[in-house]
């Protein structure tokens, strides 16, 4: 088995309040801990009626705050949202809550719609997404222990920190699902996520690119690439599908335009058949998810881990939520990070 991390967008089902999705998702990050994944991030999504992760600086602190050992980091910081050192102030601050086990998972897109796009350029500096490569060197200088030099026209220097004395810096990884993002990375000498979770296509090609065209920077480190998947696993195959229909379902809503609502539970999302294309969409979605029994699953991570080369693998563990099962908890979550845990972790 490769080793597991996470990824959590903190889901919103019907019914449940923001509080109890952030809950959920705190009780869901100390497990994983307990069961040895090697980190847990958060993403960044706005104005989602089934997304609470909207900051991960704040959920992350949260997290470190009840954990050990997991690294945890953002999966990732859309940057063209934000202002680099105001990026790089959060996450030198969260460096130091939690030394060496920060990661600052950076993205090109903005995580929602033109609309939200500018209410966050009006509230803040907004990230120019074509000086997004500009804007990540940024970000790497003003988070190392020497700060980043700045020049003025006149000839003066002007010395910017994103704290006072660092002792350490949060790993810098960059996120993407297209040629660019992993030849940026690669440019950069900088750890390479491909978003196999909503992307699907493309991901042989991008890890190629960006292997292939890898210049180490002054670490010295060389490539280093992991990818994401969506899991289900329960203790039959059957329970495993039926709990991964909600989140299908939202998918393939997302895709036609439909209405946007919170995650439906397993018996909401039975009852109200969608339409031809929308299902196809949902069969289509379903090839690319890893779901069925935990030894299945293991199975199937196992499989994709040895096909593309990589010693982790990020699972966005999506089950949904049966009808009467506690809105304070998240029933199929744990029980997927459960199933699926490497047992030698897990006896550890």
């Amino acid at each position: 088995m490769p080793s597991l991390s996470v990824l959590d967008l903190v889901p919103v089902r019907a019914g449940q309040t923001s509080a109890q999705a952030v809950a959920s998702a705190l009780d869901l990050v100390e497990r994983a801990d307990r069961l040895g994944y090697r980190r847990y991030w958060f993403a960044e999504h706005h104005n989602m009626p089934a997304v609470a992760s909207t900051t991960p600086p704040v959920l992350i602190a949260a997290a470190a705050a009840r954990t050990s050992r997991i690294r945890v980091g953002s999966g990732g910081v859309m940057l063209p949202n934000h202002s680099p050192l105001i990026v790089a102030e959060q996450f030198a601050a969260l460096e130091a809550i939690a030394p060496d086990r920060i990661d600052l998972g950076i993205g090109r897109a903005p995580g929602s719609d033109p609309v939200i796009t500018q209410l966050l350029n009006r509230s803040g500096t907004t990230s120019d997404v074509s000086r997004f490569p500009d804007h990540v060197t940024d970000i790497m200088a003003l988070t190392s222990p020497e700060g980043a030099t700045v020049r003025f026209t006149s000839g003066t220097e002007y010395q910017v920190k994103a704290t006072p004395l660092a002792s350490g810096m949060p790993q810098i990884w960059l996120l993407g699902s297209s040629d660019y993002s992993a030849q940026l990375a690669a440019s950069f000498g900088l750890p390479y996520v491909f978003a196999n979770h909503f992307a699907g296509e493309g991901l042989e090609h991008a890890l190629r690119l960006y292997r292939d065209q890898f210049v180490p920077n002054e670490s010295g480190e060389g490539p280093r690439t992991f990818v994401t998947a969506n899991v289900v696993a329960a203790p039959t195959a059957e329970e495993a599908e039926e709990r991964a229909l909600p989140q299908l379902r939202m998918m393939a809503r997302i895709r036609t335009g439909r209405p946007l609502t919170a995650l439906e539970t397993v018996e909401q999302a039975k009852a109200d058949p969608f339409d031809a294309m929308a299902e196809s969409m949902i069969a289509s979605s379903r090839q690319k998810w890893f779901v069925g029994t935990g030894d299945d699953v293991q199975g199937q991570l196992a499989a994709f881990a040895a096909q593309y080369g990589v010693d982790e693998i990020m699972v966005s563990p999506v089950a949904g939520a049966y009808d009467g099962e506690s809105l304070d908890a998240s029933v199929g979550r744990a029980q997927t990070l459960e199933l699926i845990a490497s047992p030698a972790a897990v006896a550890a």
